[in-house]
């Protein structure tokens, strides 16, 4: 367990720390000068039965609450100190509204230099914490009397510590740990300081560090102090890494050493957001604030998601909108200072670390955080029945770092189905489908002479508009199980096919074997109506209805070729390799200058390939658009 002090400069965290564990948490020649704790100190207690204590001495001083907030974010129980010789002051107050909009309701208060006051005035000092703390998540916790000098208390102070129980953190989950210090080791290189706060990390780990993105391997590490094979969640860890890019520079307080799979910065956090009650004034919409996250001090702005502000003392939704990027996952806590840093106004906790940049006061993103700030079983239940109807597994999983596993548990439990990337309720699917062939079946009655509908077109006329990427999640379903059929370039029902007329059946047969044999230089639509003694528009007609259902592709004005003759041009055109020129692609096809250009400007519009002067590459995405190639070509074959 990771114990935090709190209190008021002077009333003696330090020497209480060093009482209870031996160690001297000041290590900055500064502090030593001047017998104030300025930056985060750490101490741990052996405990002999393979138990530790781990301490983290915070200033007391109202300069230095940036450096208290820094490490009171990775503890799991407060020590208040409070002097029995000089009561309650105004870090006393401060800190503990800290703690409380931290959410610790873990803790003990220590009345400190005990010695110095007589009984009357012991009880007098117990009194007025114990009115200070019953408005508060720590309310009605132990007072202990104690003095670092006479040793008075210490142990029983100990033991009550011990009897709060080990950390709370969830070892389960990825790997993550709030960085609150860096520096270089002679022979060792760069090392980071941190509580761990989820998961698990092992010597040999590859990580990332949030929001840089650097890649860092761990060469070994340090728990609660000792090293080790692995930290786990709730302990102090130093680990010791190595990178390609990794400097002492490049790491700064604030950051996140995490699994690859966490990392993704946010400068958008959706918030459940309460003013303090000591707070003269309203929170103001869009009001700058000091922003404090794990580690991280940061600039941003309030942006309220119920009105235009919020009383002191009350409870609303807001959007924290931040200056720069940081790690975040929902149901952490955030700290909020006035502009000038001078006092602590506002906490929050995070309901979604992704927030959207738009609409996100409407009401169906207000139904939605609703849904978010359910109990952790409730959450996707109520989520796959909101106005969406499905939820992103990947980003719900990072928001609350989840593993695949355990949010598929989460989703099988909630009664949905995995469809691609997304979650769906089984009603959701059996609506969509209804939706889909009823669509499908309306346009067949009344478009008689089309094959089908284009995926976009039928996703724009559904009764329910889903997201472009739902959507081609949705449409694979639907293939898969058969009840819609792909076609080409459209969707059709399984039973649908367009039947052409017996004269126009006759002349594309003719026309096909035409195009077929002539396959790089097919004849154009006057050619074919010359052939044929057919009129021009009806052989035009015929074949950009047959363009419609993805039988031929009209590459130029008038120029129609086979759609598997289209995929293999462009393997061709792959497999001449990156910076062809079209004397290369014309000499390849046979089929003259003219024609060649005319296809290379096709694929260039449809983003095939891309041109830079006389040469072009294809892109390798776009490869399949027509259909696979019939085999990639060399440029040496």
């Amino acid at each position: 367990m990771i114990v935090g002090t709190a209190g008021h400069i002077d009333h003696g965290k330090t020497a209480l720390v060093k009482a209870l564990t031996g160690v001297d948490a000041d290590r900055l020649k500064e502090e030593k000068a001047r017998g104030i704790t300025i930056d985060l100190g750490y101490a741990y207690s052996d405990l002999g039965d393979g138990r530790q204590l781990g301490f983290v001495d915070v200033p007391g001083h109202e300069r230095f609450v940036h450096n208290m907030l820094a490490g009171a974010t990775g503890i799991d129980a407060a020590l208040l100190v409070v002097s029995a010789a000089e009561g309650i002051k105004p870090q006393t107050v401060e800190h503990l509204q800290i703690m409380d909009l931290l959410g610790l309701d873990r803790g003990l208060v220590a009345l400190t230099k005990s010695d110095l006051v007589d009984d009357d005035e012991l009880l007098e000092r117990m009194a007025e914490v114990e009115t200070l703390l019953a408005s508060t998540a720590l309310g009605g916790v132990e007072i202990v009397p104690v003095s670092a000098i006479t040793g008075q208390g210490v142990d029983e102070l100990k033991a009550r510590l011990l009897a709060l129980g080990e950390s709370g953190k969830g070892a389960t989950g990825h790997a993550r740990l709030a960085v609150d210090r860096c520096f270089l080791l002679s022979g060792a290189g760069v090392v980071v300081t941190g509580t761990v706060h989820a998961g698990e990390i092992r010597v040999g780990d590859h990580l990332l560090l949030t929001p840089s993105g650097l890649e860092a391997r761990v060469r070994s590490l340090h728990a609660q102090n000792r090293a080790a094979e692995a930290g786990h969640a709730g302990e102090r860890c130093a680990l010791n890494l190595s990178g390609p890019r990794l400097s002492k520079e490049a790491v700064k307080r604030g950051d996140w050493v995490v699994s690859p799979e966490l990392h993704a910065p946010t400068d958008r956090l959706d918030v459940d957001l309460r003013l303090l009650a000591s707070e003269t004034q309203p929170l103001r919409h869009w009001s700058p604030v000091h922003v404090h996250l794990g580690a991280a001090h940061v600039m941003g702005r309030v942006a309220l998601l119920g009105g235009d502000q919020l009383a002191p003392g009350s409870d609303g939704l807001a959007q924290i909108v931040l200056e720069e990027k940081i790690g975040a996952l929902a149901g952490d806590r955030v700290i909020l200072r006035d502009p000038s840093a001078t006092r602590t106004i506002a906490g929050a906790a995070v309901v979604d670390p992704f927030g959207p940049p738009r609409n996100r006061r409407t009401p169906r993103r207000l139904a939605e955080l609703a849904a978010l700030r359910q109990p952790d079983a409730s959450v996707l239940p109520a989520l796959l029945r909101e106005e969406a109807g499905f939820v992103d597994l990947a980003r719900f999983g990072v928001a609350r770092n989840l593993r695949s596993a355990e949010a598929e548990r989460l989703l099988a439990d909630a009664g949905g189905t995995r469809v691609g990337a997304f979650g769906l309720l089984t009603e959701t699917l059996a609506a969509v489908r209804t939706d889909v062939t009823a669509t499908l079946k309306a346009f067949h009655e009344t478009n008689t002479d089309a094959l089908g509908l284009p995926p976009e077109r039928l996703r724009v006329a559904l009764r329910k508009r889903w997201p472009s990427t739902v959507f081609a999640a949705l449409l694979e379903h639907e293939v898969a199980a058969r009840t819609v059929t792909v076609d080409g370039a459209l969707v059709r029902l399984p039973g649908h096919s367009l039947k052409l007329g017996a004269r126009d059946e006759a002349l594309w047969q003719k026309i096909a074997g035409d195009l077929q044999r002539d396959r790089f230089k097919p004849p154009r639509v006057r050619d074919f109506a010359q052939i044929y003694d057919a009129p021009e528009p009806n052989v035009r007609r015929l074949l950009r209805q047959l363009a419609k259902i993805g039988r031929v592709v009209e590459v130029a004005p008038d120029q129609f070729f086979l759609r598997p003759v289209v995929a293999e041009m462009i393997g061709i055109a792959h497999g001449l390799g990156n910076d062809f020129t079209a004397a290369q692609f014309r000499d390849r096809l046979d089929n003259g200058r003219k024609l060649a250009i005319l296809i290379l400007e096709f694929f260039d519009r449809h983003g095939i390939t891309i041109r830079r002067g006389d040469l072009r590459r294809t892109v390798p995405q776009k490869l399949g658009q027509y259909g696979p190639p019939p085999g990639a070509v060399s440029a040496d074959a």
